[in-house]
């Protein structure tokens, strides 16, 4: 057998990364080899992906010369930034920047994006329809992703953009249902009769495999994903199922959303704002035959609920 194809794969020991670090040694007769990159080699989730068999090694998004040792050597590159670990467009692009620039220099033959789109392409950024953010951006974790794509192209890197969308597991991390003044669990996200595109995390990294495998076919190609397109009383109607107990959809407006006064409260509001105005647009380019060609064991919300309905708080 030929000499496997190592792909890097930046935020190995996070949700994306993970499902395709796990994606790739589940096929050990696949021709691909996983380089799991991370900060803390020593972490027990690290630890975890040596015992699954991966090559494990040190790497800093904001350490430029650590990314150009980790991606020598290898055929490919999965990325994805982490916005909500720090909140800030000006911090993502710094790493997609690194990235790309470590990339070209490493001479990567395959590069996966993992970004999202330019709401600014559908909403002029002039506050008249939503709250402006950190100066420039609708949504920023949107659309500073999207601003980073030109960065791969003018890097001269071989790249496939995986624009991606609502993760399931959301659901079941305070994005979901709270009970209300009468005990009630109820579902608010203010969707209205929009549909949401969501998809479990672990399909993203099966995805990106089925990219990967597919040679040269997606570069320079951008590849919309998700799982299924449902409405909040569907959703509604799923965690009910699984929780065993009515789960009542009464969906709040955007403002009110943006009100509620969490961490990235506004950010939330505005992207759930894009979602319910542009449903059309955003489920229409995510074709889920399309996606299940690349990933034939893609999760409808109900099959990711079989498994992980545990996980959905009742409290």
């Amino acid at each position: 057998m030929s000499e496997k194809k190592v792909i890097a794969v930046v935020g190995a020991t996070g949700a994306q990364g993970g499902g395709l670090v796990r994606a790739i040694l589940a096929d050990p007769d696949g021709g691909f080899a996983v380089r799991a990159l991370t900060r803390d080699v020593t972490s027990p989730a690290a630890q975890e992906l040596v015992k699954l068999g991966a090559e494990v090694v040190q790497a800093d998004n904001y350490d430029p010369e650590s990314l150009v040792r980790a991606f020598t050597g290898a055929y490919g590159g999965y990325f994805v930034t982490n916005f909500w670990a720090h909140m800030s467009a000006e911090k993502e692009l710094v790493e997609a920047t690194n990235l790309a620039d470590a990339a070209g220099r490493a001479g990567l033959e395959h590069v996966v994006w993992s970004t999202l789109e330019d709401t600014r392409d559908h909403i002029p950024v002039t506050g008249e329809r939503m709250p402006v953010l950190q100066e420039r951006y609708n949504v920023p974790h949107f659309d500073a992703k999207a601003e980073a794509d030109e960065l791969f192209r003018a890097a001269g890197v071989p790249v496939t953009f995986l624009r991606t969308t609502f993760y399931w597991e959301n659901l079941a991390s305070g994005w979901g249902a709270t009970r209300d003044a009468g005990g009630v669990l109820t579902l608010s996200l203010p969707m209205g009769d929009s549909r949401l595109a969501g998809i479990a995390v672990e399909d993203i990294g099966r995805t990106a495999y089925g990219i990967f495998k597919a040679g040269n076919d997606y570069v320079g190609q951008t590849v919309h994903i998700a799982g299924e397109h449902l409405t909040g009383a569907e959703i509604a109607a799923g965690l009910s199922r699984a929780v065993g107990e009515p789960v009542v959809y009464r969906p709040l407006s955007h403002d009110a959303y943006r009100a509620l006064g969490f961490p990235g409260a506004d950010e939330a509001g505005n992207m759930l704002q894009y979602y319910t105005e542009f449903d059309e647009y955003f489920t229409g380019v995510r074709d889920l035959e399309t996606v299940r060609k690349l990933n034939p064991r893609l999760q409808s919300f109900d099959q990711w609920l079989a498994v992980n309905g545990h996980t959905i708080p009742r409290d």
